[in-house]
């Protein structure tokens, strides 16, 4: 094969991707959706710890911030797992 038409034919395959990528690209509604839903996934586990771990310590006897400390902390580790999941799924 003649370096002219391998070249010419790299060519036609990246500009094929490059029109394929702007036909694809997501809007702007798209990017909203992605991003809010990125947010309620790392909040929502926060909010939750904090507020399970206000209640167990509402039962325990005395002052204590040992289970909303310890469940605020599970919160933010599954909130950033969540995270993680979510670009890893819309990568591929």
């Amino acid at each position: 094969m003649k370096p002219e038409s391998e070249l010419k034919e790299r060519l036609a395959i990246q500009a094929e991707r490059m029109r394929r990528a702007a036909r694809e690209r997501p809007t702007l509604l798209a990017q909203a959706t992605f991003f809010s839903g990125l947010g309620l996934a790392i909040a929502l586990p926060i909010v939750a710890g904090a507020y399970l771990g206000h209640w167990l310590d509402g039962l325990a006897s005395g002052y204590s911030v040992r289970w909303t400390v310890g469940c605020l902390l599970l919160g933010v580790a599954i909130g950033a797992f969540n995270v993680y999941w979510l670009i890893k799924r819309t990568e591929t």
